[in-house]
């Protein structure tokens, strides 16, 4: 959801769409620019979440492009950190308890040198912003270039190395593990898919599920997200995958393409699919 109106105009244009659970950038996410809410945009923010009747558990931040804790370039780095830290202070501010992160690409340094660093981040960051319960969510990423997090090993690695377990979770994203092989067009693909997230990290560090259909086939590694049931996934795909307990208890983000009109287009789609 667009935040260039204000958070506090965030719940009710969810609802308006038709949604109840919504994704935001705590800032421009192309910039390495953050400011804290102040009080009265927290406070006024907070109202509407209540108003607009949006649980707390479907209210999630994304971090901003230009972090990368798994980077080996030490000025990136620090930089990733400070960022990362704001953020955290801009989630607490207003109330919303998950912050959604890509792990971060080594740049060609290995996986090991990567892992390393993204621990390093994220317990300096946790140390900064002690007192605080946001939580990170480690997003699953295809499996392209250097990056960190296309499976989950590289996920249980991270939190069982953190000094900070409490503090992590997970988000699952459909386009993102269809691009790492995952096929969750059938029951056997997604019995496969949550007994290895449950064998992995466990089940209940599964806090969101980015919901995008894909552009290109099961495997291909693009990370190009297509309109629900317009992709290779499909509408039969999605009708599977949401008929799933473990699925339909979590709360499910679009990052579809097109802004708020688009996005009330996908919702009645899945809730078409639902309904099937």
């Amino acid at each position: 959801m667009p935040i260039s109106g204000g958070f506090y105009k965030v719940p009710e244009e969810t609802v308006k769409i038709g949604g109840n659970a919504f994704q935001i950038f705590p800032h421009n996410a192309r910039q390495w620019k953050a400011k804290v809410p102040d009080d009265k945009a927290a406070a006024r923010f907070k109202r509407n979440m209540e108003k607009f009747k949006i649980d707390e558990d479907s209210a999630f931040c994304h971090s901003g492009y230009l972090i990368n804790l798994a980077s080996p370039k030490e000025d990136v780095w620090e930089k990733s950190l400070e960022l990362l830290e704001k953020e955290i202070r801009i989630c607490a501010a207003l109330g919303i308890k998950y912050l959604n992160i890509h792990p971060g690409s080594h740049l060609g340094k290995g996986e090991d040198v990567g892992i390393d660093l993204i621990v390093k981040g994220l317990d300096e960051a946790f140390r900064r912003t002690k007192g605080t319960d946001v939580m990170i969510l480690l997003e699953n990423v295809a499996p392209k270039g250097n990056a960190i997090g296309y499976n989950f090993d590289q996920m249980k690695r991270i939190i069982e190395m953190s000094a900070f377990p409490e503090r992590i979770g997970i988000t699952y994203d459909t386009c993102h593990g269809f691009d790492a092989g995952f096929d969750i067009r059938n029951p056997d693909g997604v019995r496969k898919l949550l007994d290895e997230i449950d064998k992995s990290v466990g089940l209940d560090r599964l806090k969101m599920i980015h919901l995008n259909d894909s552009k290109y086939p099961l495997g291909a590694a693009k990370d190009r997200h297509e309109s629900i049931g317009l992709g290779y996934i499909g509408r039969e795909g999605f009708k599977n995958f949401l008929s799933f307990d473990e699925i339909r208890k979590i709360p499910w983000i679009l990052e579809t393409p097109g802004g708020n009109e688009e996005h009330a287009e996908d919702i009645k789609r899945v809730l078409e699919i639902i309904g099937e």
